[in-house]
């Protein structure tokens, strides 16, 4: 939805419109735009993009998901197909004098559905790719050039299959609907059959002189460099759905998607926990008693971070602010700071003193050995 006019701008009905306020707009709009009516230049795109905005404005779920993201969720909760099932074009399309077919509405909008002449036309297959990032880039957005192995669409006959200066023919047998009827008495009861027509395979047509490029599959393979986009805050497992970048269809359909799996590296200093990141700060006894400055690093360079005196060990300094930003709303996480108060395995003859003396005055019952881990 990036890029896209706003929905109740693209109909001219203020946000607090209800559905039949929606649905009147649209109908005004569709008389004036529609590819039956109007043949002038941009009409047709014009007549796709009020379609588009009365079916989500029209759809509860589909409203309340734009108005609170500004975008419906594509590849989460709904497919481009989804957006357009369920609006009443029909009742629409009927009462304005124009014919109304589902199957035509998804061939205008993304070359798919079920073609004019009854003949399936199926999406091309989706694809799968996993990237790693590492967590600076997850933290900053970043753009990844990736290679991708899939079949397109033959440039030399233009996915017909057929050689320049052709084209696929009509199937004799089956007159181009790609399905044969077949139909079996038994006694006083008549079984009606229907399957794919043998001739063509379904297609509904058939190719006398196949394209030398793709030996007359409409497709060839090949390897497509193409520029992901990662957003800032994206976390490990996250995906990212890339429409029409999957494999082409054999059949005149539009191309499937490719789906990016995202896997973030382990980070030498940090541990992820949603939009929040956890550091572990060794500090010495006397630091944790006394309290210190130290330095903390973050992905954005290093801060000077306040030890109060009598910090315990395991405590939280939250450094607000200083975490992951989140995907799916504003601001960014925290950077939690884990206090680790580091035990020395190696004493000096004064050091081991000055602890003996700290022991005393402190009442603690020490016994320390003068074998083992004391170095003098």
């Amino acid at each position: 939805m990036a890029g896209k006019r706003d929905y109740y701008e693209v109909l001219g009905v203020p946000k607090t419109a209800n559905k039949d306020e929606i649905k009147d707009a649209y109908r005004k709009l569709a008389l004036q735009y529609h590819p039956d009516r109007n043949k002038s230049p941009g009409a047709e795109e014009k007549f796709k993009e009020i379609s588009e905005a009365y079916a989500v404005l029209s759809d509860d779920d589909k409203r309340q998901q734009y108005d609170m993201l500004g975008r419906v969720d594509f590849g989460q909760q709904y497919t481009q197909e989804d957006i357009f099932r369920g609006a009443d074009f029909e009742s629409i399309f009927r009462d304005l004098g124009f014919g109304f077919d589902l199957g035509n509405i998804f061939e205008m909008f993304f070359g798919g559905g079920r073609g004019y002449g009854g003949r399936r036309v199926m999406r091309g297959n989706d694809l799968g790719y996993e990237l790693e990032v590492t967590l600076e880039e997850a933290f900053r957005g970043v753009e990844e050039e990736i290679e991708v192995p899939r079949t397109e669409r033959c440039n030399v006959c233009g996915g017909t299959g057929a050689a320049p200066g052709t084209s696929p023919k009509t199937c004799n047998r089956c007159g181009g609907t790609g399905q044969i009827q077949t139909v079996r008495s038994s006694g006083f009861a008549r079984f009606v059959s229907v399957g794919p027509c043998p001739t063509c395979r379904g297609a509904g047509t058939t190719i006398e002189s196949p394209c030398r490029e793709c030996r007359g599959s409409g497709v060839v393979r090949r390897r497509r460099r193409i520029t992901v986009k990662i957003p800032a805050g994206v976390d490990e497992g996250s995906q990212l759905r890339l429409r029409g970048e999957g494999e082409a269809s054999q059949s005149g359909g539009p191309p499937g998607d490719l789906y990016v799996q995202i896997h973030v590296e382990p980070h030498r200093h940090f541990k992820r926990d949603g939009a929040d990141l956890y550091y572990d700060l060794p500090i010495g006894f006397a630091q944790a008693a006394l309290g210190t400055e130290v330095t903390v690093p973050t992905l954005e360079g290093d801060v000077t971070v306040t030890v109060h005196p009598g910090t315990q060990p395991g405590q939280i300094l939250r450094l607000k602010g200083k975490g992951m930003p989140k995907l799916e709303g504003y601001g960014r996480g925290n950077l939690m700071v884990r206090v680790n108060v580091a035990v020395p395995t190696k004493l000096t003859s004064k050091q081991r003193a000055l602890l003996e003396e700290l022991a005393k005055e402190s009442g603690e019952n020490v016994k320390a050995s003068r074998h083992g881990f004391f170095k003098f």
